[in-house]
């Protein structure tokens, strides 16, 4: 099966329309991965928790975001949380909560607020053409206005940490080069190389030196979209930068171990990454 977030997508023309397509964020889960494992899903109740949608300030208009936090807490570590591909959905939502329990204010900015709204397309060719209109740039300066609002709403500026998935993955590697203020990352199973193009002018083995806070990867063997010697070929350049990141590769496990609500789910290696996640934002100041 094919990552369902790698993109090999070149824009025809540039993309300029600063509108935001999307003012709220979608409810329930993304059109294309219905029918939703129930059986394995993962769902977190907001018990002592302060937990909903937010409106987060950027240069061009306003952006919504999911946030969840202990209820009444005040400088609490922060993790921004990068989407898949199928953005700020039920289960990038449920993440935060997690966290939350965790004792973090853990927020999940939609990313693709202004090319448009991948929640109710049905497949992922049609979400491809979206993303692939998504800027590096405008990612990396919407995480910057998140991580500032999060500041002034009960999180701790000194404490920030960033985790994506997937999609989210990738820019968890790149988010991680481009702010000197985040302590610690974690990225599943996100492309460490790739073809650049105008949204995606680097990956992130093209910035390995710049990394300035340790990341923790997290690798399926078995991942068909991202192949092992790619993951190798990350790791040996973290080495080589004198990097503190570290990359932990699950033999035979598939791309999206950790999507509880896909057939790609593995119990046993997504609860070991979480248990990674909490151990590695400790050990890096972000608790």
């Amino acid at each position: 099966m094919r990552n369902p977030d790698f993109i090999n997508f070149e824009p025809k023309t540039h993309f300029t329309r600063r509108d935001f397509v999307m003012t709220t964020l979608a409810t329930g889960f993304a059109a294309a991965v219905q029918p939703v494992a129930a059986s394995t899903q993962v769902t977190t109740d907001t018990k002592g928790l302060a937990a909903g949608e937010v409106k987060i300030a950027v240069k061009d208009g306003v952006m919504p975001a999911y946030r969840a936090m202990p209820e009444g807490g005040k400088n609490l570590p922060t993790v921004l949380v990068v989407q898949e591909i199928f953005g700020v959905h039920e289960h990038i939502k449920d993440v935060c909560r997690r966290l939350a329990k965790a004792g973090y204010l853990a927020i999940a900015p939609e990313l693709y607020a202004r090319q448009g709204d991948v929640s109710k397309l049905a497949s992922i060719d049609e979400i491809r053409p979206i993303v692939a209109r998504v800027p590096d740039a405008q990612v990396m300066s919407d995480l910057d206005a998140t991580a500032a609002w999060a500041a002034k709403n009960g999180g701790d500026a000194g404490k920030l940490a960033v985790t994506g998935f997937c999609w989210g993955g990738r820019i968890t590697w790149m988010y991680a080069a481009h702010n000197a203020k985040v302590k610690a990352g974690v990225a599943w199973y996100g492309r460490v190389v790739g073809q650049p193009s105008e949204m995606t002018p680097t990956n992130p083995i093209d910035v390995v030196k710049s990394i300035n806070a340790p990341v923790l990867g997290l690798y399926g063997g078995a991942d068909a979209g991202i192949p092992n010697d790619t993951v190798d070929k990350m790791r040996e350049a973290l080495k080589a930068a004198g990097k503190k990141s570290k990359i932990h590769l699950y033999p035979d496990m598939p791309h999206g171990f950790h999507a509880d609500y896909r057939p790609s789910y593995r119990k046993e290696a997504a609860e070991d990454g979480w248990k990674r996640l909490l151990a590695w934002f400790k050990k890096h100041g972000v608790a």
